[in-house]
């Protein structure tokens, strides 16, 4: 029986089969997306509408010092700021962002220390709300017996904020849990950058970087089994950057991720 005489005795027309379905479970990214004659279907449309919001208000979202402080409880934090005074100028002022400003500047403390963590909010606040402390007490727990710093919280930042937050306060490594620019399938991802002997105006060929962390990316127990190996593998050379290699195991890199729906 054709269509038209399926429709004519007000049968159903079957659903179209979707070869589709069975590999969505594999990404985030748009494959496969259906259509109603020349247009998008509007499922597919609003799931984008959706998407391109959640990523302008990662960009535009503070960072919650207050939350991250209360869930530090009684441990040390320290709050920094850059020289870029508000958000619009942060975005349209890289290099503000890369300097801290006379007070935070003053605040630091100097010490012996081998590492300081650096919490910036970078281009998704909600990527470091969400992934820095649990990164951060992972590594207390690999770090033992490193002399690690007190966690600092830095807003308006970027990258080489750490560098200068490093030389300040005497630290042989910096370790940046900030937040990526967000993107149409991954809002709240965070990266790393690893940086040993930091200081103002550090190339970034001086970086190691990981990057993705977050819930169908690399998790939080991986990134820090491979970030403890580089920090261990960046003090016996005494570099990072082009100078170290990541040779490290791949061991669990995707482990526990979530299926996607």
């Amino acid at each position: 029986m054709t269509d038209k005489k399926l429709l004519a005795t007000g049968s159903t027309l079957p659903e179209e089969r979707d070869d589709w379905q069975g590999l969505r479970q594999f990404t985030r990214a748009r494959i496969g997306l259906s259509r109603s004659g020349n247009a998008q279907c509007t499922k597919d449309v609003l799931a984008f509408q959706e998407s391109h919001s959640k990523a302008r208000d990662a960009v535009h979202i503070p960072l919650d010092v207050a939350h991250l402080q209360a869930e530090m409880g009684d441990a040390s934090v320290i709050f920094v700021s850059s020289q870029a005074q508000d958000r619009q100028t942060y975005l349209r002022r890289p290099d503000l962002g890369r300097r801290l400003n006379t007070a935070s500047l003053e605040a630091l403390p100097h010490g012996q220390w081998d590492v300081v963590f650096v919490a910036p909010d970078g281009l998704s606040s909600i990527a470091t709300q969400k992934e820095a402390l649990p990164l951060y007490r992972a590594m207390c727990k690999r770090l033992v017996g490193w002399r690690i710093a007190p966690l600092v919280v830095a807003t308006q930042s970027r990258v080489a904020l750490g560098d200068e937050i490093a030389q300040k306060m005497g630290a042989k490594i910096v370790v940046m849990m900030i937040g990526e620019r967000p993107g149409l399938s991954v809002a709240d991802s965070m990266g790393v950058y690893l940086t040993y002997a930091p200081y103002v105006g550090c190339p970034d060929s001086s970086r190691n970087c990981l990057s993705n962390i977050h819930t169908y990316g690399l998790s939080t127990s991986a990134a820090a089994d491979k970030l403890a190996w580089l920090m261990q593998e960046a003090m016996r050379l005494k570099e990072t950057g082009i100078g170290l290699k990541d040779s490290s195991p791949e061991n669990g890199i995707i482990e526990n991720t979530p299926k996607i729906s």
